[in-house]
């Protein structure tokens, strides 16, 4: 039987990642993807690059700078730490197809034109150097983050639309490169610059600012936006007079539906959020990792297709509103603005959720969900807790639901002690070492020697 032709619609953190892990599970991948248009630098943690490795896309991580001096001005306190990695996007994109054509990704440079889709097939109309051609694609994965065109079922987030603005200035010394941040009246604004000199500064605002001026006096607003002490400083007499201008949107995204049987929206075409936090790679990765497993499962177990997708939509959602509430937490720590229209509408979107609950061991509970079993989506018994309401399923290896059952049990009936021993008595110190401390993490009242 033929293998099924998987079609992946980008070529960035999310898409790399499931069309590489694709190919390695034995698919036919061909990723289609037009070359980024506009200079860019982001920002990537620690726990960014390690998803990157994770997914195999080991010559990106290479492109990684730093880490580097950032330094952060946010309701007036001053703070500075060496906390953050940043990537040149050209050369990060390069190396992300590299790591594609290395595990035999056919790689299109092309626009697309158009997508015909039905409950069986997928026809692509693509726009090549040399000229339209057409694909067909049993499964599509689409991945062109904020490009991909938006479903009806989109929620979305208070409107917002960042600036960027990107020059080449004199090389810099070690000691300024770097990035910064700091909190504005109308927005904030991200600035980085790298030790060739390439200087990038970018403002994020409400699309519906009052100060904000038409599209042929932009440049302007934002030469004097870049005019604020910490701007000053961090530029060093750089005044960013031939600075190009990219507008684009940044409105938090979250699809109703991300997936179905033949197709499956990965990173931020699935979910994007303000980039306030500076971790939209790790947002991204966040999800691509899960979908191999997902696209394998609906692929090979269609059976199991309704379980797949409740686990995507779920992780998706889950992912969404964390973050969300992340970013509604540092927009609240600015008091100076705290009153004007930007700073009220974030600080207060999505929810007044806590972004973490207090642990509470009486609030854990064992359920049934779909987890990622080996390559496959599956079915367990997990331990959930409000702060991890999907559940969690093992920890090196054991399976947790079994052991915090126990314990319940025998909490009932006052015995503690003698049910932990129980319980951990099996495993290896490390482990259960391990899992005690998962315990205390999780509330539970009682000492666990």
């Amino acid at each position: 039987m033929k293998a099924p032709h998987i079609v992946v619609l980008g070529a960035g953190p999310a898409g790399a990642t499931v069309a590489r892990a694709l190919a390695t599970l034995g698919y036919a991948v061909t990723v289609v993807s037009e070359r980024r248009r506009f200079d860019a630098v982001e920002s990537l943690s620690l726990r960014a690059l390690d998803g990157l490795r994770r997914a195999g896309l080991f010559r990106a991580a290479l492109c990684a700078q730093g880490p580097g001096v950032r330094t952060t001005l946010w309701n007036g306190a001053m703070q500075t730490a060496n906390a953050e990695f940043l990537v040149d996007r050209h050369a990060f994109d390069a190396a992300l197809r590299d790591d594609l054509r290395e595990a035999g990704v056919e790689i299109v440079e092309a626009a697309v034109r158009s997508v015909q889709t039905t409950a069986h097939t997928h026809d692509l109309m693509i726009e090549t150097a040399d000229g339209p051609l057409s694909l067909n694609a049993d499964f599509l994965v689409e991945a062109r983050g904020r490009l991909a065109p938006l479903m009806r079922d989109a929620t979305r987030g208070p409107q917002t639309l960042s600036l960027l603005n990107a020059w080449q200035g004199a090389p810099a010394a070690a000691a300024s490169a770097g990035s910064a941040f700091e909190s504005l009246q109308d927005g904030w604004a991200w600035m980085a610059r790298l030790p060739d000199g390439r200087c990038y500064w970018q403002m994020t605002l409400d699309v519906a600012c009052a100060e904000l001026p038409q599209r042929d006096e932009l440049l302007a607003f934002c030469a004097r936006m870049r005019r604020s002490p910490l701007a000053s400083a961090f530029f060093a007499g750089e005044t960013g007079e031939h600075a190009r201008l990219h507008a684009r949107s940044s409105t938090a995204t979250l699809c109703g539906r991300t997936g179905a049987r033949n197709w499956l929206r990965v990173g931020d075409a699935a979910m994007a959020v303000d980039p306030l936090a500076g971790n939209g790679i790790l947002q991204s990765l966040s999800s691509a990792l899960q979908a191999p497993a997902v696209i394998h499962t609906l692929l090979s177990r269609p059976e199991r297709a309704e379980l797949a997708l409740r686990f995507h939509q779920q992780r998706i959602e889950h992912l969404f509103k964390h973050f969300a509430r992340t970013g509604r937490d540092v927009y609240a720590l600015e008091q100076r603005f705290g009153a004007g229209p930007f700073w009220q509408a974030r600080s207060q979107w999505p929810d007044d959720e806590p972004t973490h609950q207090v642990p509470d061991f009486g609030q854990l509970a064992i359920a049934r969900a779909p987890v990622i079993d080996g390559d496959l989506i599956g079915e367990a018994d997990v331990v959930a807790s409000p702060d991890q309401p999907l559940g969690v399923w093992h920890l090196q290896g054991v399976p947790l639901a079994p052991i915090v059952q126990a314990l319940m049990h025998e909490n009932a009936r006052e015995k503690p002690h003698e049910s932990a021993h129980e319980a951990l008595k099996s495993l290896d110190a490390d482990t259960a070492h391990t899992i005690r401390q998962w315990l205390v993490a999780q509330g539970y009242p009682h000492a666990l020697v």
